[in-house]
C-alpha cells in the first residue's frame, strides 16, 4: 500500500512540471531526499521492492525516484526492473558518489541526483525530464495511469500509447478533469458533442463501451457507471 505526502498547503512551485512522482525508497522522504518535500508536488511513497513495481506502472506518475544511496544493488535491480517492464516512465536515481562507478546506471536511468541535493536542482532535474518526455506545461490530465495530453491529442495508459478517436478523447479527457462527479448521458452529450447534436444519448452509451475496450480490462474500471444517472471518471486512490 502506497503513501501519500502531501505539500504544506501551498501551490506547486513556478517551473515544477512533474504532476506526480512517486519515491521508491525504505526511508523516510525527509531522509532519503530532504528537499523533495518542499516542492509541494503530489508525491507517494513506494518500497524499494520489486513488488512495488506493479502499483507503481498501474499509478503511471510523472517520474520515478529510485533512492539506491543505502542500497545500491537493489536499486540498480529496480531500475533495472522498471526498465524490463516497458514502462515508459522517467527514472530519476538517488545515488552516492562512491557508487556511480560500480554499476551501469545509464543504461537503467535518465538523470541523477546525489543525497541531500538542493531544491533547485531536483526541480530542473525534473523539468528536464519531462522535456525530455515531450510533455507540455499544464497541458496533461491524470486519471491514475493515464496520461491525457491535450496539446498533442496523445493518451497512455501506463506508458502505452492509446488510439482514440477525436470524440473518445474528447470524453475521456472531460470526464477525467473533474473525477467522482457523475455526469447524465445528456450532460455529456451538450458538454461534448455539443448543443446542435441530436443523435441521441446511445451514442454516450456506444462511445464508453468503445472508451473501455480500448482501455483494456485492467483500466476500463476508471470510467464507471452510475445506475440510472450516467458516467464518472472513478476518484484518484488515496
Amino acid at each position: 500500500m502506497s503513501s501519500q505526502v502531501k505539500g504544506t498547503g501551498a501551490a506547486a512551485e513556478p517551473g515544477i512540471v512533474a504532476a506526480m512522482l512517486v519515491l521508491l525508497t525504505d526511508r523516510s522522504p525527509a531522509r532519503a531526499l530532504p528537499a523533495l518535500e518542499e516542492l509541494h508536488l503530489d508525491l507517494k511513497i513506494e518500497p524499494l521492492a520489486v513488488g512495488s513495481l506493479v502499483h507503481v506502472v498501474r499509478l503511471g506518475p510523472d517520474a520515478v525516484v529510485v533512492d539506491a544511496a543505502e542500497n545500491p544493488g537493489q536499486g540498480f535491480a529496480i531500475c533495472t526492473q522498471l526498465q524490463a517492464a516497458d514502462a515508459r516512465l522517467p527514472v530519476l536515481l538517488v545515488v552516492e558518489r562512491d557508487q556511480l562507478a560500480k554499476y551501469p546506471w545509464q543504461e537503467v536511468a535518465e538523470d541523477f541526483l546525489y543525497p541531500g541535493a538542493p531544491e533547485q536542482e531536483i526541480r530542473v532535474r525534473l523539468a528536464l525530464l519531462r522535456a525530455r518526455h515531450g510533455a507540455g506545461d499544464g497541458s496533461v490530465t491524470r486519471l491514475g495511469p493515464l496520461a491525457i495530453d491535450s496539446d498533442s491529442y496523445r493518451v497512455t495508459a501506463a506508458g502505452r500509447p492509446l488510439d482514440l478517436t477525436f470524440k473518445e478523447f474528447e470524453l475521456l479527457r472531460f470526464l477525467a478533469q473533474q473525477p467522482g462527479r457523475v455526469f447524465t448521458r445528456p450532460a455529456l452529450l451538450r458538454e461534448v458533442w455539443g448543443y446542435d447534436f441530436y443523435g441521441g444519448t446511445r451514442t454516450v452509451d456506444v462511445h464508453v463501451r468503445r472508451l473501455r475496450a480500448k482501455l483494456g480490462p485492467e483500466h476500463e474500471h476508471l470510467i464507471e457507471t452510475v445506475r440510472s444517472v450516467g458516467y464518472r471518471a472513478a476518484e484518484p486512490e488515496g
